[in-house]
């Protein structure tokens, strides 16, 4: 079987990369560390949101959200955005469609009132509790291919890529 992580393959993709970027002054094993961490990434986003995310019937960034406000109960809008990887904007649709299914809930600030913060019901807690062994047995499901030092291993290295990244991070324009 061919693993296809979107249209093309990823040999497909590699062999054209290789093509378009041949005569370039390219950094090529970056570049193929790179991309294959964002394809990575983009399967392991695909597998889940059409695995254990659908029978509960919440989208990727609706599982983050959920998962940013379980473990940081009470957290404050701006900082559950950020922490999530998404806009405010986006957030706020997310909290809108949570609050619907009678998961998540805002709270004003009672010292500043202009702030929000967000916490799950106890209907929310309760799917968290359900729903999270399930999605972390499709993650040992994701890195089965590896073994425990491998596992170990490409964890170091992923900490060291965000770390180098959030500590040469440029200043955010904010939404």
């Amino acid at each position: 079987m061919v693993w296809v992580t979107g249209f093309y393959t990823l040999a497909e993709t590699e062999k054209t990369i290789e093509g378009r970027l041949s005569g370039l002054e390219i950094d090529f094993t970056s570049q193929a560390a790179i991309a294959n961490l964002y394809r990575a990434a983009n399967s392991v986003r695909k597998y889940f949101s059409n695995t254990v995310l659908r029978s509960n019937d919440l989208s990727w960034t609706g599982f983050v959200v959920l998962w940013v406000v379980w473990i940081w109960p009470g957290i404050e809008v701006r900082h559950a955005a950020e922490e999530a990887g998404i806009s405010k904007s986006t957030l706020s649709g997310v909290v809108r469609t949570m609050e619907g299914r009678s998961l998540m809930r805002r709270r004003i600030d009672p010292v500043d009132r202009r702030l929000v913060h967000l916490e799950l019901t106890d209907e929310g807690d309760r799917m968290m509790v359900d729903l999270f062994p399930r999605f972390n047995g499709e993650e040992a499901f994701a890195v089965s291919p590896l073994n425990a030092k491998k596992v170990q291993e490409l964890t170091r290295s992923l900490k060291a890529i965000v770390a180098h990244l959030e500590a040469n991070m440029p200043e955010s324009t904010g939404d």
